[in-house]
């Protein structure tokens, strides 16, 4: 059975909700960022693009570009409630969707044709749903695998719905610039521009052990997706990924300042793990087993980020208001949910340029040397595995200086017959 595919994205999300609240935005070039010229653009609309404006600029260089732009602060919170809304009516109407990002998906309609509706019928409709239940402008792309359909998108943005029927791939795909192409970065490009390559059509033309001369592996992805071939899944359970750290205490305890300054290597440590993924979190939880081994766990659903600090005040607000240090605790736990892809690494709301390059600068240095090597001032200074690692090393030294002495008292004069 061919496969029907659906790429959904919110066209310049975080603008459209900003004039979804206010209509005197719309038509006008709108960024929204941080607003000091020390400032990052986290979006921009499609008139403030027109004049080079992109996002990750510094503020200052944006308002260079186009000083009639109007700044917005921006709210995560608010975009993280929209986004979460367009998920629930997906959800409610698709037989298997992927949340890929806090403002597209991807949903699976193979057999719609046979069994439903035509399957550019039943997008229409569920396009139409979303903006009349929601205000917010979205464009879909409708093919055979994940690579077309978002390429599809781009191309009939913003606002529209594009359609590759079953078997013309490869001729949508020719004409278009390889840019185009999903997972192909800016250094790609200028080596293969450099070669003359420009077009998809001329990767279409080359042999697949040509472009992996020049690229190596990835050679592979890039040829398969110029040539409209991709066999990934949908992969539906995305809610369900997580990742989590939690630690034992050798004694039980009441004490929260030790307490929060694990919480602390906690989320300093899951932080890391997060950005490295290109993830960011919608949901965090705490957990805390008593010493009668009974577990409970303290969630609470935050804007997504994967900013520490952004994380780590609300694991701190669950800690204290459901912890009061008058049980004795063995364990303690923290846990990401929610996790989707996003290349928000800090809170560009709010943070300047030198705390998004900071946030970088740590990461490529623990990248590098090891993730230990760098932690929070006021957290653990070592990780649960280290710190474990450190312990069973001296257990080990311990236990040979212990044999070595039994040895030496069974053997007193052993050394002499050497």
């Amino acid at each position: 059975m061919e496969r029907s595919i659906i790429h959904m994205d919110l066209d310049s999300f975080f603008v459209s909700v900003e004039r979804k609240l206010d209509s005197s935005l719309l038509g006008k070039p709108v960024i929204i960022g941080g607003s000091s010229d020390r400032g990052v653009v986290a979006s921009c609309s499609y008139e403030a693009r027109q004049f080079g404006v992109h996002s990750a600029m510094p503020s200052a260089r944006a308002r260079q570009l186009c000083p009639q732009a109007i700044f917005v602060k921006g709210d995560m919170a608010m975009y993280s409630k929209y986004s979460r809304e367009v998920t629930e009516i997906i959800k409610a109407e698709s037989p298997e969707y992927e949340k890929a990002s806090i403002d597209e998906h991807y949903i699976d309609i193979t057999g719609m044709d046979k069994y439903v509706k035509h399957s550019l019928l039943w997008t229409k409709e569920l396009r139409d749903k979303i903006v009349a239940e929601t205000g917010l402008p979205i464009s879909f792309g409708l093919s055979c695998n994940k690579t077309v359909s978002k390429i599809a998108t781009g191309q009939f943005k913003p606002n529209g719905e594009g359609y590759v029927p079953h078997g013309t791939e490869k001729e949508f795909l020719a004409p278009l610039s390889i840019s185009k192409i999903p997972g192909l970065g800016k250094k790609t490009y200028a080596l293969l521009s450099g070669k003359g390559i420009e077009k998809i059509e001329t990767l279409q033309k080359m042999s697949l052990q040509a472009l992996q001369n020049i690229l190596g592996e990835h050679g592979g992805s890039i040829w398969r997706k110029a040539n409209g071939i991709n066999f990934t899944p949908i992969e539906q359970h995305w809610e369900q990924t997580s990742m989590s750290t939690e630690t034992t205490f050798e004694r039980d305890s009441t004490d929260k300042a030790m307490m929060e300054r694990i919480l602390i290597g906690m989320v300093d440590e899951l932080g890391y793990d997060l950005r490295k993924m290109g993830k960011i979190t919608g949901c965090v939880t705490v957990k805390l087993k008593y010493s009668n081994f009974e577990s409970h766990t303290y969630q609470a659903s935050i804007p997504y980020t994967s900013s520490d600090h952004t994380i780590l005040e609300k694991v701190k607000e669950l800690f204290y208001k459901n912890y009061k240090g008058d049980v004795w605790i063995r364990l303690i736990g923290v846990r990401f949910s929610n996790l989707i892809s996003g290349s928000q690494q800090t809170n560009l709301f709010e943070d300047t340029e030198e705390r998004a390059n900071l946030y970088n600068a740590l990461d490529k240095i623990r990248s590098r040397f090891g993730s230990d090597l760098i932690m929070p001032a006021c957290g653990q200074l070592r990780t649960e595995k280290l710190a474990r690692l450190e312990k069973r090393k001296q257990e080990k030294l311990e236990a040979a200086e212990k044999r070595k002495a039994e040895a030496s008292k069974e053997s007193p004069h052993s050394h002499k017959s050497k």
